[in-house]
């Protein structure tokens, strides 16, 4: 498993995430607040790329760690609820079906 990929894949968890509380964010402010669309069509597209860049490195990872078929349709599940992938980006983490940390690459020199 090149550890690039398991970096990209956390930083796509956590980014997605994060765009899950702009979107959600944004849908207070449409509905509750101004009801102004704004927030939302900022933030929609936004989450959409990062939802479908996740989705494209979960499979990418649930195939390069050979992660069963439970544990690798649970990965791409994990974006459907908002901060599902942080969730599941920790538990394979925990359970040791993701490295615990990425190595640094050396410098060039």
């Amino acid at each position: 498993m090149r550890s690039s990929d398991v970096r990209w894949f956390r930083i796509a968890a956590v980014a997605e995430a994060i765009s899950w509380t702009g979107l959600l964010i944004g849908m207070v402010f449409k509905y509750l607040v101004v009801f102004n669309e704004i927030g939302v069509k900022i933030f929609g597209p936004i989450h959409g790329v990062l939802f479908l860049a996740y989705v494209v490195l979960a499979v990418l990872v649930w195939r390069r760690q050979r992660w069963s078929v439970p544990v690798g349709v649970l990965s791409i599940l994990a974006g459907v609820p908002p901060y599902g992938t942080v969730a599941f980006e920790r538990w394979v983490t925990r359970t040791g079906r993701l490295p615990a940390s990425t190595p640094k690459l050396p410098l060039a020199a």
